[in-house]
């Protein structure tokens, strides 16, 4: 698990004239919140903030004002739609040793069994409790050899240390489909011949 410092600002303008100037100047605006505090709200280093993100449920450390650290942890972030540029995070506040839900990717390994089978993602993300400085990044299942009609259950996910599912166990995370075959075009063209008879 990787930690990220960034040095930011406390807001005290708020509404969209205020967030497109704080956008203009290369920051993201956004709030800390958590733990029953008061939210904070705050400017963040845009291109630095874009970079932590890339790592997923990244912990970072915030030096709010050069006076206090906090950690937190990305709980949501909104892009613009056409450009992806970052419009505004929500971090949640976190503590060493404290206990956290968050989603982590879920990565396949191995090739499925032969004939043309499809794998779906039932789950893209896992939900797990982890602690908050020990978030894992992802986890990678293998798919070898699963034919048409197999499934991978929660249960079956061998999860890091510390980690545990935050799911029932029995949840469908991925599961083998049959391809469909297309129907042959004679065929299809025969079957309307009789329909119109």
């Amino acid at each position: 698990m990787s930690e990220v410092k960034l040095a930011v600002e406390t807001r005290t303008e708020f509404g969209k004239g205020a967030a497109r100037r704080v956008r203009r100047d290369n920051k993201v605006p956004g709030v800390l919140y958590g733990h029953g505090s008061q939210p904070l709200h705050l400017t963040l280093p845009g291109h630095e903030l874009l970079l932590a993100l890339r790592t997923p449920n990244v912990l970072i450390s915030l030096d709010i004002d050069g006076k206090a650290n906090e950690l937190a942890i990305p709980k949501s972030v909104q892009r613009d739609p056409l450009k992806g540029f970052l419009e505004h995070v929500d971090l949640l506040l976190v503590k060493r040793g404290e206990k956290v839900t968050v989603e982590i990717p879920v990565h396949t390994e191995g090739e499925l069994a032969p004939g043309g089978n499809l794998l779906e993602h039932v789950l893209v993300a896992l939900p797990v409790e982890a602690e908050a400085t020990h978030i894992p990044e992802s986890v990678t299942v293998s798919v070898e050899g699963l034919a048409a009609g197999a499934a991978v259950h929660a249960k079956d996910i061998v999860l890091p240390s510390g980690a545990t599912l935050a799911v029932d166990e029995d949840a469908v995370v991925l599961q083998v489909l049959a391809a469909q075959a297309e129907e042959a075009p004679e065929a299809a063209a025969e079957g309307e011949e009789t329909a119109e008879a």
